[in-house]
């Protein structure tokens, strides 16, 4: 065989091998888009097709597929969407069917599910017919969930979702029976929870009203907190002396305890002694103001008696005495102390006893001692406690 006719033997056998190759893409396009089978045409009258309903999407009912869609033709206020019925089960699928565009995935293409009514129609649907959007109350409401749900789906990533949603199927993998348990036992957690409600949100009510009192009280409380930090600081600043003062009056009771250890016996013996002349002070007690004022009064008359500040200094007495003034209460004849006023006298002023009683009272004030304190001092107190009137000179 010559060369150009091998030449011409091969380039035949490549035309033909191309022409095979495009018969064969062209039949797989005719495959696909359902040129050699034959379908049903039927229309789907819809509000909005959206973008995820492509050609050749499926057609299903109760999740058989029953056809494809040809094609999508928008109208002004509607969508009219060409299905391609299987003719072998057309037959099953009544008249009054509805229609739903469903995601066959959560980020997937669209679908058209064909919904048979509760009373389908003794009728089968038939090529050429139109079948309307499903409107029911359970329709729309899936509808508007998918709508409202789109402005996530464009702002979540989908392949990250994807991996999420892939790790959270792996990880309930298996786990059924455990998940079920749970689920009931959160039930009947929330069945005797749910007669507490109202007392959680009477207990709620209350929180926020805390809260608004502590939100309202929260200046006050900051500058207190402030307060607070300028005491510790000083408390900081002061702590060696603090130290010292805790030293010192831990010293201080050392000394306190070992003297009252020591001296215990000694203070009690001193309390009992001092007994009787407590309940002796107690007893006089109502005539001790009036002693005490009326030896405030007298110490500057014994003072000019005594010449004291002047150029003769000594003693100078002009004594006069006179009796009680006429219509005076004569004097108690109750015993005990009391306190006499002008017109009355103090029993038994004249007696020793109440000389030792006067001069105890008057050594304070005077700043001598008893022993020290004349006698005659009674002659001026006693008529003074008698109601008399004294005049000195």
């Amino acid at each position: 065989m010559s060369e150009q006719r091998r030449r011409l033997v091969f380039g035949a056998l490549g035309l033909v091998f191309i022409a095979l190759l495009g018969a064969m893409g062209w039949f797989a396009v005719a495959i696909y888009g359902k040129t050699f089978s034959s379908a049903v045409p039927v229309v789907l009258r819809a509000e909005r097709a959206g973008t995820q309903l492509k050609e050749n999407a499926d057609v299903k009912v109760r999740g058989v597929l029953v056809g494809s869609v040809r094609s999508i033709d928008v109208q002004p206020g509607w969508v009219d969407v060409e299905l391609a019925m299987d003719p072998d089960r057309i037959h099953d699928i009544p008249a009054n069917v509805s229609a739903r565009l469903l995601p066959k995935t959560l980020f997937g293409q669209r679908y058209v599910s064909l919904v048979i009514p509760p009373s389908p129609a003794p009728r089968a649907l038939s090529a050429g017919a139109v079948i309307q959007e499903d409107r029911s109350t359970q329709a729309v409401e899936v509808e508007q969930a998918l709508r409202d749900l789109l402005p996530v789906l464009q702002t979540v990533q989908p392949q990250k979702l994807a991996s999420t949603l892939g790790a959270v199927s792996q990880a309930l993998e298996g786990r059924g029976p455990e998940l079920g348990t749970t689920l009931v036992s959160l039930g009947d957690y929330l069945g005797r929870l749910n007669p507490e409600v109202p007392e959680l949100r009477t207990a709620i009510t209350k929180l926020a009203d805390t809260v608004h009192t502590y939100s309202t009280a929260a200046p006050d409380l900051v500058d207190a907190m402030a307060d607070l930090r300028t005491t510790a600081t000083t408390l900081t600043r002061q702590q060696q002396d603090l130290a010292a003062l805790f030293t010192t009056v831990t010293a201080a009771g050392d000394d306190a305890h070992g003297f009252l250890d020591a001296n215990d016996d000694t203070l009690v013996d001193l309390s009992a002694d001092s007994r009787p002349v407590l309940d002796l002070l107690a007893e006089y007690s109502p005539e001790i103001p009036c002693v005490a004022d009326a030896a405030a009064r007298l110490k500057p008359v014994v003072e000019r008696a005594l010449g004291v500040g002047t150029a003769e200094p000594g003693l100078h007495v002009d004594l006069t005495v006179r009796p009680p003034k006429p219509g005076g209460a004569p004097p108690p004849a109750a015993d005990g102390p009391r306190c006499p006023t002008a017109g009355s006298a103090a029993p038994g002023a004249d007696t020793p006893a109440a000389q030792r009683f006067l001069a105890e009272l008057l050594a304070p004030v005077l700043g001598e001692r008893p022993s020290e304190i004349p006698g005659w001092s009674g002659l001026l107190m006693n008529p003074l406690l008698r109601g008399a009137e004294v005049t000195l000179k």
